[in-house]
């Protein structure tokens, strides 16, 4: 009798604890790490130039999720994760096409300006991937009108391919929903 192990999908997050209200966007990125990692995704996470979501990786492990860091050469790991599986890459092309060839979904959380470029940079890469964006205190908005106004009409279904989340939960629940359309 052959048993199949369901896995979840594999989950790129783009996220950044730098910049104004780091403590709000590290709750944030712990409540993320922990209900993914609770539903089963494998969660891929950016490092690049000294940013690493922390919070992210560590409230996953804790809740005994796998996590995969992508880094670039100057990756310096924190002590408290020690242990984290971590490919690096020194091309920030090649981390660009790694996250988009490994990847089921691309997410982006509200950070920085650099996360949000590494997240369109990775989609680029595989434009086939849907993206799904936690809009907390609208982050994305201006994505959602640019998702509105010029690929509603240029490109039937776009909703099966970017979607907006207002809480962690319902993150999740589209995330799942995007990568069914895929199927």
């Amino acid at each position: 009798m052959v048993v199949q192990v369901e896995t979840g999908p594999v989950v790129a997050i783009f996220a950044s604890d730098r910049g104004p209200g780091d403590p709000e966007r590290a709750s944030l990125m712990g409540e993320v790490g922990r209900v993914f990692s609770r539903k089963g995704a494998r969660i891929l996470c950016l490092a690049e130039g000294g940013v690493i979501p922390v919070p992210l990786i560590t409230a996953a492990r804790t809740a005994k999720g796998q996590v995969e860091i992508l880094a670039d050469t100057g990756i310096v790991l924190p002590p408290a994760l020690a242990g984290v599986p971590i490919t690096v890459l020194p091309d920030h092309g090649e981390r660009m096409a790694y996250l988009a060839q490994k990847a089921s979904v691309l997410v982006g959380l509200p950070g920085s300006l650099v996360s949000a470029t590494a997240l369109f940079q990775t989609w680029a890469r595989g434009a086939k991937l849907p993206v799904v964006m936690l809009n907390r205190h609208g982050a994305f908005d201006v994505i959602r009108g640019f998702a509105a106004d010029v690929l509603a009409p240029a490109l039937p279904g776009h909703d099966r391919h970017v979607q907006f989340a207002e809480t962690a939960e319902d993150l999740w629940n589209k995330v799942v929903w995007v990568v069914e359309q895929r199927r």
